[in-house]
């Protein structure tokens, strides 16, 4: 007796869930994603290997851009704001430049210096979306006759007396040096002579010394 043949069905799949599910999900990313918002001083750094990262605490950072304009930052968080508030009421008095507790309050809030002393109160009146390097020209240092950044390492070094502060230098690939040694001279009249670089990091050269290092870690880490 033959056996009955069963009909074969093809199988189906009903996707229509799965792809509502899919654009909900694209939409949801695409309305809760923010853009990178465009930097107010943008500086391309050089690239090296090092793999260290810009300390978010206790640290000063003087920015050159690729036009040799100079601009000071200080750490985000209460403390450091505080020492800037310190470096900004030294610089006040020692200049007698007359800053109102308000002005040092928005300087403070700021989020770089980028003027010469006697545009300070111009700067204090600047709203967030006016401080850019397009429209503060940087803080004056084309020489030792008129390095303003001398005083302002001076004011950070006073604040920080007896703890710990972390000197960082983000210089642009193509700004002169000139400008960049302009400011080690300041750093220099004020007896700081460690700090760090702010770099992009690269691979390892192949076949250079550290990256046989690198290798041989790797090696014997997977052992």
């Amino acid at each position: 007796m033959s056996r009955p043949k069963i009909a074969r069905k093809s199988t189906h799949v009903d996707m229509t869930a799965m792809c509502d599910v899919a654009f909900l999900l694209l939409t949801f990313f695409i309305l809760t994603t923010k853009p990178k918002p465009s930097e107010a001083v943008p500086i391309t750094t050089p690239n090296s290997v090092a793999n260290k990262f810009v300390p978010d605490k206790e640290a000063v950072m003087i920015s050159l851009d690729k036009n040799d304009h100079v601009y000071l930052s200080i750490s985000d968080n209460a403390l450091d704001r505080a020492k800037k508030k310190a470096m900004i009421d030294d610089i006040n008095q020692r200049n007698k430049l007359g800053l109102t507790d308000d002005e040092i309050v928005r300087l403070v809030k700021q989020p770089f210096i980028g003027v010469a002393f006697s545009q300070l109160k111009q700067q204090a009146q600047m709203t967030d979306g006016q401080i850019n390097s397009k429209n503060l020209p940087g803080i004056p240092t084309q020489d030792t006759s008129n390095n303003q950044l001398i005083e302002w390492i001076q004011a950070a070094v006073t604040a920080y007396q007896g703890e710990h502060m972390d000197l960082i230098l983000k210089g642009d690939n193509v700004s002169k040096y000139p400008a960049l040694k302009n400011i080690l001279t300041a750093f220099k009249k004020n007896e700081q002579f460690k700090f760090q670089m702010v770099t992009t990091p690269s691979n390892v050269p192949t076949g250079t010394d550290l990256y046989k290092e690198n290798m041989s870690k790797s090696t014997s880490d997977k052992m």
